[in-house]
């Protein structure tokens, strides 16, 4: 399944860059059918219905597409996953154009924990430190866990930082355990 994601999420964001659409447009009118489509069963059920044809599923597209703006690309982007039978897939296809994409533009997204709730201040020169530890452009999402008891964890795709209190003192007590 993450393949298919993928392929379809890589042909948007190449169509998406070629034509030179605003990549947030997009992606935000990308997030706004997957967010109708997630509130309504009834929606969902439509798209994926074999039974009911393509072209009146289309219709469908096209209505709720003149309400919510969709550029014509996004709007043939949803058409081809309705006639290809994915939209069951579309959240999955959904979060991998939005990493594809932020790929393409050099965002690193990046999940950033510390013991409390950091200032502005601290956030910006959160976001600074790891934009030159990674090389490219941070968009960080922030959470507080007491339990760390000081300092800062960050997780960029797989790897973790772990500059914490707790992470300091499992190391320590590994060090002893091991002398």
């Amino acid at each position: 399944m993450a393949a298919v994601a993928s392929r379809y999420a890589r042909a948007l964001v190449d169509v998406v860059m070629q034509q030179k659409i605003d990549p947030a447009a997009a992606l935000q009118q990308v997030k706004s059918i997957v967010g109708a489509i997630e509130e309504s069963d009834d929606l969902r059920r439509v798209w994926e219905a074999p039974d009911i044809p393509a072209d009146q599923k289309r219709k469908l597209l096209d209505a709720i597409g003149t309400r919510a703006g969709l550029s014509r690309i996004i709007r043939n982007f949803f058409a081809v996953l309705i006639d290809h039978q994915r939209i069951a897939m579309v959240e999955h296809i959904a979060r991998q154009f939005e990493a594809e994409l932020d790929a393409e533009l050099g965002f690193a997204e990046a999940q950033i924990t510390s013991a409390r709730q950091l200032t502005e201040q601290e956030k910006q020169d959160m976001e600074s430190r790891v934009a030159s530890l990674t090389g490219k452009k941070v968009r960080a999402r922030y959470a507080a866990d007491p339990e760390l008891l000081g300092g800062v964890m960050v997780q960029v795709g797989s790897t973790i930082y772990d500059g914490t209190v707790r992470g300091q003192l499992q190391k320590l007590r590994e060090q002893l355990m091991n002398s």
